[in-house]
Formats: structure tokens, C-alpha cells, sequence
């Protein structure tokens, strides 16, 4: 599975990525990197037009989360609240259905979830 995420500031989103997952990204073109995980990855874009075709814009995302899952959310959340600052939405939190949650954005705005398992069904 691969996510790709289009910005008007290319190193900023970079170097924000590599310091929340602590994975480096490879820059495979000019405006276009890749960070790697077990299960997906992330792929980050310069606003570039597309052979002539429409602009490609980035809009106001309302509607999704970019999850990732990690081992332990309060170790994270400790590793990097302050670089998140005034960008944390919700501090870590047992979620309803188990799940342990630290929601913020990133410098566009997506919103971000880093989670844990917690309830034993998810886990399988």
C-alpha cells in the first residue's frame, strides 16, 4: 500500500515525516520521496502540473487520517510533543473500542494518528 501526500513545501513535509517516524526518506526525483515502513509507504509530492494536463492542487483534507501503528503511544508521544507543539489535536488516549490514540497535524494540516492496539479482538 502506498500513500501520497501533495505539499507546497517538499523539504518542510520531508523533514517533518522523517523526525515523527524516525525513518529516512529516499528522494527518488527531484519533488518526489519515498519513507518506507514494514507495511506501506509514504510517498511525498511537489505541487507540480502533469504533462499538460490539470494542476494537481492540494484541497482541504476534512475526511481522512494517515494512521500509523506503533508499539507504545506514550513513549512516542513523549519523544516528540514538543517538536509537535500546538499541532496536537488529542494527547494519548484510550479510545473507546481499545485502541491507544495521539491525534496532530502535520504542517499542511493532515491530520495523523498514531495508535496501539489495546483491545484483544484488534489484535488478532
Amino acid at each position: 500500500m502506498s500513500i501520497l501526500l501533495i505539499t507546497a513545501d517538499f523539504d518542510r513535509l520531508i523533514k517533518f515525516y522523517e523526525k515523527i517516524s524516525g525513518l529516512p526518506a529516499t528522494k527518488l526525483t527531484p519533488g518526489f520521496a519515498a519513507l518506507k515502513t514494514n507495511v506501506a509507504i509514504l510517498s511525498i509530492a511537489e505541487m507540480q502540473t502533469t504533462g499538460g494536463q490539470k494542476e494537481i492542487k492540494r484541497t482541504e483534507n476534512n475526511s481522512s487520517i494517515l494512521e500509523f501503528m506503533v508499539d507504545d503511544v506514550d513513549a512516542t508521544y513523549k519523544k516528540i510533543a514538543d517538536f509537535l507543539g500546538d499541532k496536537i489535536v488529542l494527547k494519548p488516549t484510550t479510545m473507546p473500542w481499545g485502541n491507544r490514540s495521539l491525534l496532530f497535524h502535520d504542517p499542511d494540516s493532515n491530520l495523523v494518528n498514531f495508535f496501539s492496539l489495546g483491545n484483544p479482538e484488534a489484535i488478532k
